[in-house]
């Protein structure tokens, strides 16, 4: 069902997406995967707030993002334009210093968020959970290697 204020759709289109910065993409990324990671969490069987905040840390933190980014480039699993999106998100200046992480593990990060958010705006639903689902697999096999 589409929701409509005043004849305009709640989610617009997005013109041209290829030609958002790095920070832009990374922004709306941040907020899908975030989404997604909570209904994975609630699908898990967990519903106590504290016990949802804590695991979902594990897959949200800059240092778990970062991993993920870092284990499909070696794995080889994104595209040359993916790769593209991601450099664009790694090189992005945000004009801030993260608090509880290095900047290289930041900038890995942003090109992770960027990445989901540039499948997610160009609406491929299909490669957004694909590479969500890859990231859950990584964050779940490091933790039980940890």
């Amino acid at each position: 069902m589409e929701k409509r204020i005043k004849g305009m759709s709640l989610l617009q289109p997005i013109k041209d997406v290829k030609q958002l910065n790095g920070l832009a993409l990374a922004y709306i990324g941040d907020a899908v995967y975030e989404v997604y990671v909570r209904h994975h969490l609630l699908a898990n069987g967990s519903v106590k707030p504290h016990q949802l905040h804590r695991q979902a840390i594990q897959y949200v933190s800059a240092k778990a993002q970062a991993k993920v980014l870092l284990a499909l480039l070696e794995k080889e699993l994104l595209t040359e334009e993916e790769r593209a999106i991601v450099r664009r998100g790694r090189n992005a200046k945000s004009g801030t210093i993260p608090k509880n992480t290095d900047v290289q593990t930041y900038r890995y990060s942003t090109a992770f968020e960027a990445l989901i958010g540039y499948h997610f705006l160009g609406k491929n639903e299909k490669r957004v959970e694909e590479l969500i689902r890859c990231s859950f697999a990584i964050i779940e096999s490091k933790e039980r290697t940890l």
